[in-house]
């Protein structure tokens, strides 16, 4: 139920997981057909048309391939590899992917929120300096498709690409 939750952003998490736990009781899943039964059976088709199924199947794949964790190792390698100029440009299909590059983005470009102008360090001119932007945003927004573009390829609608260039400032440390 966390995973569905968690990596399939399904409100319905805890009664998916638990037809699950009763269908396997009776017999093993052995398909995907099976187990998308299984979700359809406890959740009501959406209005815009994609199975009910589609989170379940997305938070299992992301669990089991470590996508997210992927994601992560290689926008730091990008940073690593490119040279100053070069672009990075990145097609998340999902918002849990593109809450991570747009995160990843943001702070690498130094546009993380600073502190209040109102806090200590700020009135004792104390402010840490951070590392040197190692990217400069395109854009500060996803481009999303156009409702032809969807039409024509419905599989691009949740599409968001955002793309930045690298500056020549040093890779940030893992830890930063």
């Amino acid at each position: 139920a966390n995973a569905i939750f968690a990596f399939g952003e399904e409100r319905h998490s805890r009664r998916i997981a638990r037809a699950i736990v009763q269908a396997r009781a009776e017999e093993p899943i052995t398909t995907t057909a099976g187990l998308a039964r299984i979700v359809r059976s406890v959740v009501r088709p959406s209005k815009d048309g994609i199975d009910p199924a589609t989170r379940t199947f997305q938070a299992l794949r992301i669990l089991v391939n470590d996508e997210l964790g992927e994601l992560d190792r290689v926008l730091a390698a990008a940073e690593r590899v490119l040279g100053a100029g070069g672009r990075l440009v990145v097609v998340a299909f999902h918002s849990l992917e593109d809450r991570r590059v747009k995160s990843f983005l943001r702070t690498r470009s130094g546009g993380d929120p600073k502190g209040s102008r109102f806090s200590p360090e700020a009135v004792l001119g104390m402010e840490l300096e951070g590392p040197r932007p190692s990217f400069r945003l395109v854009s500060k927004s996803a481009v999303k498709p156009t409702d032809a573009e969807a039409k024509r390829n419905p599989r691009a609608r949740s599409a968001r690409l955002r793309a930045a260039i690298r500056t020549d400032a040093e890779p940030w440390s893992d830890a930063a």
